[in-house]
């Protein structure tokens, strides 16, 4: 059976969020929800230069290990990717919360929703692209439930004496940022444009932004650059080694190939 967070892509998407759809999302939980009372915000403790490594537990649970028990997966609704991207893992209830407390609410499981954001929570920089869409995504969540800024809690604000450091972030800080998100206050984000711009005043249309999925003659030359596999499929090989271009060349590793990434392309013409 399909599950009740069924409405969470299209939330995402309508606040102009990058969203992936995990296969089966639809009809994976520990039973349904309840009532959504809030959002549970989690960093996953691993460090990684991937941009969703957890994803496989995420989905499935964590085995135990030495100070740890295990846990049955879903362990959250949503992953944050360091690229910024959601991916959307679960519609139904997932052990993400356990024993807490947050606005007298105490069975975070069944009433709030979990996003499991890439992190080692150990100072590792949160990058701009991901810690603003962390805001978004949470305001989209909490304007759907017509909840406000105060419904969203750090784990470590849920069951401190549990889990005090997660996520590393400052949690007044971040509630401020999503209820500018809320307010209309915060500003918009740059949207990476569906072409790049044409080289003059006149010209035809510049080449097509590319993102996983594509496939085609231009997906064909973009492989042929970066020195990869050539079928003409933009699919993980190519975002992966997308990525790891863009972070050589100081742009943003969000494996989507716009108008910066295919200005530094160009220059292995």
């Amino acid at each position: 059976m399909r599950y009740s967070l069924i409405w969470l892509p299209n939330a995402l998407k309508e606040a102009g969020l990058h969203v992936r759809l995990v296969d089966n999302w639809e009809t994976r939980g520990r039973g349904d929800v309840g009532r959504i009372e809030g959002v549970i915000c989690h960093h996953t403790a691993v460090a990684s230069t991937k941009p969703m490594p957890t994803l496989g537990s995420l989905i499935n649970g964590r085995k135990a290990e030495p100070g740890l028990s295990a846990v049955a997966g879903p362990l959250a609704q949503l992953g944050l990717g360091r690229e910024g991207h959601f991916y959307v893992i679960a519609a139904g209830r997932c052990n993400h919360a356990g024993e807490g407390r947050w606005q007298g609410f105490t069975n975070g499981n069944a009433n709030f929703i979990g996003i499991e954001a890439e992190n080692d929570g150990k100072g590792e920089p949160w990058p701009p692209v991901q810690i603003e869409a962390y805001w978004r995504g949470v305001a989209a969540i909490l304007m759907h439930e017509g909840l406000d800024a105060s419904r969203c809690a750090g784990h470590k604000e849920y069951a401190p004496t549990r889990k005090p450091h997660d996520p590393n972030l400052d949690m007044n800080a971040f509630r401020i940022n999503v209820a500018k998100v809320m307010n209309g206050s915060a500003p918009l984000p740059e949207r990476i444009p569906p072409f790049d711009p044409p080289p003059e005043a006149g010209a035809p249309a510049g080449r097509a932004t590319l993102f996983r999925g594509n496939t085609g003659e231009l997906v064909f030359r973009l492989q042929s650059v970066l020195a990869i596999g050539t079928d003409g499929i933009f699919g993980s090989i190519t975002e992966a080694a997308v990525r790891e271009f863009q972070r050589q060349h100081g742009l943003t590793g969000d494996g989507i190939v716009g108008p910066f990434t295919w200005q530094a392309l160009d220059t292995l013409l």
